[in-house]
């Protein structure tokens, strides 16, 4: 019962970081750039917006984006955070699909719990590489974003990306720590088996000795 509670925990917190990634993947609101410093974009009341599709100005009267479609143009910091970003939005599926398939309310015909384990533990690995994926790409987007341009603050698309990340880490460790084989019930392997025709018994025998008679 208790893994079972803690099965079903991992897969609901997985689904909620699997839903931040996407919602990080599918935003452009990364982090607040400068070009000119701090001080000079306050009184210019000019910031920048940038995010792994498109590049934005934002001030009080105008907000300007800029898709990034140029991909061979691009740092090497946003082409590899979108492959990783993709990457974890397109593995959720799977793992997902696994992991609910591998719940014990479920019964795919008469298989045995070994396979149930066994998707269980796939899905939770899964989980894992969206995570590391969601990890690597939120940290290492806004280093280069700081080394391009000035760094002003985080955005929502960063947070919701690190909120993400951390769930499915979370969510796979449970799963994948509460999905190990359980110990095999002692089998008494000293049990006697009889055949259909019922136990072995000696025929009567047709020789009879014949009794004397006095």
């Amino acid at each position: 019962m208790a893994n079972t509670c803690l099965q079903l925990s991992g897969f609901i917190v997985s689904c909620i970081g699997w839903i931040g990634i996407i919602i990080a993947t599918a935003t452009n609101d990364w982090v607040v750039t400068c070009k000119y410093g701090p001080n000079t974009c306050k009184k210019m009341d000019e910031l920048g917006a940038k995010g792994l599709w498109a590049e934005c100005v934002i001030s009080t009267a105008l907000y300007h984006c800029i898709s990034l479609t140029q991909i061979l143009d691009l740092p090497a910091y946003i082409q590899t955070s979108r492959a990783l970003m993709i990457t974890a939005s397109i593995l959720g599926l799977p793992a997902v699909a696994l992991v609910l398939c591998s719940m014990p309310c479920i019964n795919l015909g008469n298989e045995p719990e070994s396979a149930k384990n066994k998707r269980s533990v796939l899905g939770g690995i899964l989980v894992l590489i969206i995570a590391l994926c969601g990890i690597v790409s939120t940290v290492w987007f806004p280093i280069g974003a700081h080394r391009e341009q000035g760094l002003m603050s985080f955005g929502f698309s960063l947070y919701a990306g690190w909120v993400g990340a951390a769930f499915c880490l979370l969510g796979g460790c449970m799963i994948t720590c509460c999905s190990a084989e359980s110990p095999a019930p002692y089998a008494d392997h000293n049990r006697f088996y009889y055949s259909k025709q019922g136990p072995n018994t000696v025929p009567p025998s047709t020789n009879h000795a014949k009794s004397a008679h006095v």
